[in-house]
């Protein structure tokens, strides 16, 4: 399926760099690209992927390969490459603003005696968190929106019609993770496409699967493609990765071309 360009579906800043998909302390110094050195415009691609390579070519010729090295060499390939993926997914609709959740739509949070001080597992909630909350671009470890067992649903109203094309899950990694496991995490899941206004025929966009054990940030083109302009997306959660009590979600995304592009 062709894939148009990103109208994300979160509230966030425009071209603010994804979190490195395959964090390493030893990355802590290295100079990543500036907001001013992303692409503007498709055309620019092209180039910003030749100055990427020029840079890795430099950093092999710098390091001369020992092995320690090589795998730092390795890891920023694998996040260059990840960056690169995002950007391309992510031209041009990068900041259209005022996506929501309709909570009418939308499983209801996690409760316990505990969420109001101390979340146990999660460690530094302090309160509970509502569904909108995926749809920011604070992905910092407590910072998601938990629904009680491993299904569950969330409504989103889009900033504007589109025609999808891809949606991005992103979750914590075991690293960051303050319990040291991500079993909260989504696992299997559906999109839908919701006709008329939020309110009409749920139309299958695509199933599936969120492996934790890959990249924080997993985009996925979907399957099938909308008869019509959309408006709102929902998201259901079929299955977590363990977890007896709860689902966490970090981010939600939807990509799409615009209805006033078509």
């Amino acid at each position: 399926m062709r894939a148009g360009p990103a109208l994300n579906a979160s509230t966030e800043a425009a071209a603010t760099p994804p979190r490195a998909p395959y964090w390493n302390p030893r990355l802590q110094n290295h100079q990543w690209f500036k907001e001013t050195e992303l692409p503007q415009k498709p055309r620019q691609l092209h180039t910003v992927i030749v100055e990427y390579v020029s840079r890795l070519y430099n950093y092999q010729a710098r390091l001369r390969m020992p092995k320690e090295q090589l795998e730092l060499l390795k890891d920023i390939i694998k996040i260059h490459m990840a960056c690169i993926k995002f950007y391309a997914l992510s031209l041009k609709y990068l900041a259209i603003l005022g996506a929501s959740v309709i909570e009418a739509g939308t499983s209801e949070s996690y409760k316990n005696n505990k969420a109001k001080l101390y979340w146990h597992g999660i460690g530094f909630l302090n309160y509970e968190m509502p569904p909108d909350m995926i749809l920011q671009p604070d992905v910092h470890p407590g910072k998601c929106w938990a629904f009680p067992g491993s299904q569950g649903h969330i409504l989103i109203k889009l900033a504007r019609k589109i025609i999808p094309t891809a949606v991005t899950m992103e979750h914590i990694s075991e690293r960051v993770s303050p319990s040291g496991n991500t079993s909260s995490a989504p696992k299997e899941f559906s999109v839908y496409g919701i006709m008329k206004k939020c309110e009409g025929e749920e139309m299958l966009l695509g199933q599936f699967m969120y492996n934790k054990t890959e990249t924080t940030i997993q985009t996925f083109e979907l399957q099938n493609e909308a008869s019509e302009s959309l408006v709102c997306v929902k998201l259901q959660i079929l299955s977590n990765w363990g977890h007896p009590k709860y689902t966490c979600l970090y981010r939600f995304r939807v990509h799409g071309i615009p209805s006033d592009h078509i």
